[in-house]
């Protein structure tokens, strides 16, 4: 009888052992277009979303997470671009071709596939936008989304080129556009919709978008139930991308007259055409000129609704592996590709350096990891590529230029990551201008360089987060603009960045 008691502790000992020490999943939940302010937990008190509300409470969030920009107008293809590849964004670009022409040694790491060939089964679903062949790189692929649905895009264009030819005036701009775009044009216009499906956009195929994700992720779920190896999940929701819609239910949360202006509203950023953010760019023509109080109360409440939609979506997977049991050896970490300024500053998109474009929210919930807590450190969403292989075992390439966030996550290391927060902005829409924008964030202060037009901002972001007194100008801070611009600059020659900002600014 204690031989026998003796051969079941010995197996309860090694099942404990081998349960501890097995690899953990994941479950990477990535959006499109949110805000870092928008979720209700971490400030928002307008906002609601009681499902990643309780995803913080259960974990770690980050509070200033950065997406390092973009080479073109389309912020999302080089944020992705990024977190597949480990790389700073103009190395990034650089990858991405070789991905597109299916080089076996780029392919081999990126992300999903350093996971892949370390035994975990790979799987994703949603929006892709990055120019790379996706069934190389998951072992499973379900219901990839496009960069966004259709809309009236080619109409759109051809609009602004007739416009340009007959006014090209600012205040008649929505007389133009056609549906979708350069809307309310008053209280009264009911032109749009955000959730009457015969718009299409996010209803294409009778389902919101956003719905499909959620199935799709607990069928994996569900079908991973029946393989032994760890799974990695890469979840990308379209949503809170316009057109944003949403079901009825989810845009009455937000009465209009109870929506607040931000602090930084403006009808008109004074120099859009110096830092690339034209009429014609696409995300810039969805409000009319100028941005009114109402027009951008009524974009806000469609974003505040698909986001609470979109909650709720998330909710549905969590409570699944709730009741399967799956979150004991399983990391989430949520995050999006980028923000919006959605009326702040006078813009309507992403294309701008300023904190709400290029800042978003990031929570990461799992085993180990220390509950209802936020950090503060300055991180790029990036890291997250090789936090997951550190989490995993997996030992991070040396050609991976992002850090792991696991000292921070597990020891309350106080030591910044990185020694200052690059942005760029760099489009091609404009033939004589290549670059429009570059940014560093460092102790509380943003610098912001406009190479078109040669303008230098400077913000104390403990002080004024909202960026609206711009310091740049008094002579006090003189030395502090100097001593940033000279640390972009060695910033510059670290992630491949061309641009010679000595010579634009002559300092």
């Amino acid at each position: 009888m204690k031989k026998f008691n003796f051969y079941i502790l010995f197996f309860l000992l090694f099942s404990s052992c081998v349960s501890e020490h097995r690899s953990p999943n994941f479950i990477f939940i990535y959006t499109d277009d949110q805000r870092f302010d928008t979720v209700s937990s971490l400030g928002n008190n307008e906002i609601y979303t009681p499902n990643l509300d309780k995803l913080a409470s259960q974990g770690t969030a980050f509070s200033h997470t950065y997406n390092m920009g973009a080479w073109h107008g389309a912020i999302c293809v080089a944020s992705r671009a990024m977190i597949i590849t480990g790389k700073s964004v103009w190395k990034a670009k650089d990858e991405i071709e070789n991905l597109s022409n299916s080089d076996y040694y780029s392919i081999n790491r990126t992300w999903p596939k350093l996971l892949s060939n370390n035994g975990y089964m790979t799987y994703m679903s949603g929006k892709w936008h990055v120019n790379a062949p996706i069934e190389k790189i998951f072992d499973i692929v379900k219901n990839v989304k496009p960069g966004m649905p259709d809309d009236n895009r080619a109409k759109l264009y051809e609009n602004i080129s007739r416009w340009k030819e007959e006014s090209g005036k600012l205040i008649d701009f929505e007389n133009y556009m056609p549906i979708g775009y350069a809307r309310p044009k008053n209280e009264r216009d009911q032109s749009w919709n955000s959730y009457d499906s015969i718009f299409g956009g996010f209803w294409e195929g009778g389902k919101h978008w956003s719905e499909v994700l959620a199935d799709d992720a607990i069928n994996f779920l569900e079908e991973s139930k029946n393989h032994n190896a760890p799974h990695f999940m890469y979840l990308s929701f379209n949503a809170p991308h316009d057109p944003r819609q949403a079901p009825k239910k989810f845009l009455d949360l937000y009465p209009i007259e109870e929506i607040s202006l931000p602090k930084n509203y403006a009808t008109q950023h004074p120099y859009y055409k110096e830092i690339g953010n034209v009429p014609g760019l696409r995300d810039e023509a969805l409000a009319p000129y100028p941005r009114s109080k109402f027009a951008v109360k009524k974009h806000i409440q469609e974003y505040y609704a698909a986001i609470s939609h979109l909650d709720e979506q998330i909710g549905r997977i969590i409570k699944y592996m709730e009741m399967e049991e799956m979150l004991d050896n399983t990391y989430i970490i949520f995050t999006s590709d980028h923000g919006l300024s959605v009326g702040q500053h006078g813009l309507i998109g992403k294309q701008s350096l300023y904190d709400h474009s290029i800042r978003v929210p990031m929570i990461i919930s799992g085993p180990g990891i220390k509950k209802n807590r936020v950090v503060s450190h300055d991180i790029y969403l990036q890291d997250v590529m090789p936090t997951t292989l550190d989490l995993a075992g997996i030992p991070i390439p040396s050609n991976v230029d992002f850090k792991s966030l696991k000292p921070v996550l597990f020891e309350e290391e106080n030591e910044k990551l990185y020694d200052g927060i690059y942005g760029t902005f760099g489009c091609c829409s404009s033939a004589n201008y290549t670059d429009f924008q570059r940014m560093i964030r460092k102790d509380d202060f943003k610098l912001m360089l406009f190479p078109v037009n040669k303008r230098i901002e400077l913000f104390n972001l403990k002080e004024d987060p909202n960026e609206i007194n711009d310091l740049s100008t008094l002579p006090e801070y003189d030395h502090l603009v100097k001593s940033l611009f000279n640390d972009l600059v060695e910033i510059q020659k670290g992630v491949n960045d061309t641009l010679d900002l000595k010579k634009i600014f002559g300092i």
